[in-house]
């Protein structure tokens, strides 16, 4: 309960501040560039808040004040639109890294969530144990080379399994036979101890990705999959992303798939992860002879060229996604249904067979366009890891601007 003391005013007080200061980036994300009257009368703040916000925002280099547009030299005070500070301007940048299995990716990210650079790191030879340590040191090489004197707010890093965002820690990861590794700590430490570093499941970084700078259905409710190496799963509501007790929700590599009879290592058969993932598409493109090397990129590659082996494998794995699809609206019934899946997000025709499966299949959706693909395309990866880095900014950007440069969030 909050106290009567001059303490405890001031505290009601900075928290009125840290979510007004976050109403008002948040709208401008929205909106921008726009001017300050109208971030009022959109968000619902006063004009008086409104600038004082928009002030400090400007301070601390979040936003920028644009040049007063041409023409509008009329009575009254001028109204001098206000933007996230991007562009050819600089403005701050995250940088992201998504680590799977086969190599991980490099981006920075600017705050409206664009990519402005980035770079694939294969992890051949790398052994598990070695590999924090090693994407580390040729990160820091990346981000040195493209910040390019924008100052650099910090870095996320995405990653499958199961992800404790909170102590930095990948409690499990199957694929690379991680247990309780420490990961937030290793890469800072790998980056010399100059960044914050935050980490995140990716399936979750990927569904927060669609909230902040996504569709606008996302911010009520989804449920987003992701189909790779690993196959796990998040569900947002009202604009937060469900973690769940130890952070451990979106574990369905185990869900079942109707129809599907393939074993799965756990003794069962039909498992989502074993229908569906890459590994196990990889490998019956090699069974059946339509490419060399368990490689999905191959097997997209091949349909594309004219492989009707590859165009009919895949879309046999598009419609086992879109029976799981069918579960997972029945159960959550989400306003929007987000697939990561690597086919689909090249290919519209990929997303239409996930489509038809999963309204076959439904009980309570017959409108296939609340199932879509990422809104950032094939830069999905790089941008939900930077995300995990600019959700924090987002939604308490004094707060967050205080930790990631200290001294200066708070005045």
């Amino acid at each position: 309960m909050t106290s009567n003391t001059p303490h405890g005013s001031r505290m009601a007080g900075d928290g009125r501040r840290e979510a007004n200061a976050a109403t008002v980036l948040r709208t401008v994300l929205d909106h921008g560039p726009v001017a300050r009257s109208a971030v009022a009368r959109l968000s619902g703040l006063s004009p008086a808040a409104v600038s004082r916000q928009a002030t400090d925002l400007t301070r601390l280099g979040l936003l920028r004040e644009l040049p007063e547009p041409a023409g509008s030299g009329g009575v009254g005070r001028p109204q001098i639109p206000v933007d996230l500070h991007v562009g050819a301007s600089g403005g701050p940048v995250a940088g992201g890294v998504h680590l799977g299995v086969p190599g991980s990716t490099f981006a920075l990210v600017d705050l409206r969530g664009q990519v402005l650079a980035r770079h694939l790191y294969p992890h051949d030879g790398i052994p598990p144990d070695g590999l924090p340590g090693a994407v580390a040191r040729e990160l820091r090489v990346f981000l040195d080379a493209h910040t390019r004197g924008r100052p650099l707010l910090g870095v996320g890093a995405a990653v499958g399994g199961w992800v404790d965002p909170a102590e930095g820690v990948v409690v499990r990861h199957q694929a690379l036979g991680w247990r309780r590794r420490p990961l937030a700590a290793e890469l800072a430490r790998g980056l010399g101890g100059r960044h914050t570093v935050r980490v995140d499941n990716h399936a979750r970084s990927i569904a927060q990705s669609e909230i902040l700078f996504g569709r606008p259905a996302a911010r009520r409710s989804l449920v987003h999959l992701f189909i790779g190496n690993v196959v796990d799963a998040a569900v947002g509501l009202a604009g937060v992303v469900h973690q769940g007790p130890g952070a451990a929700a979106g574990d369905v590599a185990h869900l079942p798939v109707p129809d599907s009879t393939v074993p799965c290592p756990c003794g069962r058969s039909g498992c989502l992860e074993a229908t569906a993932s890459n590994t196990a598409l990889g490998r019956t493109a090699v069974r059946r002879g339509i490419v060399p090397e368990p490689d999905t990129f191959l097997v997209v590659d091949a349909a594309a060229a004219g492989d009707r082996r590859a165009d009919r494998l895949l879309r046999e794995r598009a419609r086992a996604v879109g029976r799981a699809v069918a579960l997972l609206l029945d159960v959550v019934n989400p306003d929007l249904v987000v697939v990561t899946e690597q086919a689909s997000v090249l290919e519209p025709e990929y997303l239409e067979e996930i489509r038809g499966a999963a309204i076959d299949l439904s009980h309570v959706c017959d409108d296939p366009e609340r199932i879509v693909s990422p809104h950032a395309g094939p830069a999905t990866l790089p941008v939900a890891a930077g995300t995990v880095l600019l959700n924090p900014l987002f939604r308490r950007p004094l707060e967050a601007m205080g930790e990631l440069f200290p001294g200066e969030g708070g005045r």
